[in-house]
């Protein structure tokens, strides 16, 4: 008859807990690999767009919706603000003859939706002009051609301009001058962000670059 030595007997004990050892490790390499795996997939998809941003621009803490207007477009349509629903818009006023902050703004924008790649048809960029008396829809139309074909240029008659831009806070006056002799505008050189439900977001004062813009842009494309 077989008998089963005291030192054999020992060593059962050691052999089991050896053998679960073993299967708890395997197992927990296995939930390690699958939550890399998960944590590889969100960043390809959009990680980002889970986490909570901190924005570049000036976040209104109450985002607030905004009136809709009418004016006239670069092309000579009627054009009302709600109808970029859906859309992320950038409103910008400022004029053509502007010989310095409106130009560069523009730059910036135009670089900053380029950076969005395949989201850059989410994003509308809109200029109202402040300067009625010059800025025509054709030297509107001219003037953003320069930038981005994409761009929308509005403008009205000086009562529209003035109803149109008081509710977001912009300020604009024009110089001494005449259109024979030449005349700056001072304005306000802020970037007014909307969302797609019509909310004003936040804004970006003159000095922002597009790869700050186009940071928050993505976050907001994805909202």
């Amino acid at each position: 008859m077989m008998t089963t030595s005291p030192q054999s007997e020992a060593t059962q004990p050691h052999r089991k807990r050896n053998k679960i050892w073993f299967w708890s490790l395997g197992i927990g390499f296995l939930l390690l690999g699958l939550f890399g795996g998960w944590l590889a997939i969100q960043f390809m998809t959009g990680w980002q767009s889970l986490t909570p941003p901190s924005y570049n621009g000036m976040v209104l803490q109450s985002p607030e919706r905004m009136g809709d207007f009418t004016l006239a477009s670069h092309t000579g349509e009627a054009v009302s603000l709600s109808d970029f629903r859906g859309q992320i818009v950038m409103l910008y006023f400022g004029y053509t003859y502007c010989p310095d902050v409106c130009p560069a703004t523009l730059v910036e924008l135009k670089n900053a939706r380029n950076e969005l790649g395949k989201y850059a048809d989410d994003v509308q960029v809109i200029m109202v002009s402040v300067d009625p008396q010059r800025d025509t829809p054709e030297i509107l139309a001219d003037y953003l051609s320069y930038f981005d074909p994409s761009f929308i240029g509005l403008t009205g008659t000086e009562e529209e301009l003035i109803a149109a831009a008081t509710p977001y806070g912009v300020f604009f006056e024009a110089n001494e001058g005449t259109v024979e002799t030449g005349y700056t505008i001072d304005h306000t050189a802020a970037v007014l962000v909307i969302d797609r439900d019509g909310y004003l977001r936040m804004m970006y004062p003159f000095g922002m670059t597009s790869d700050q813009i186009a940071e928050d842009l993505a976050y907001l494309v994805r909202d």
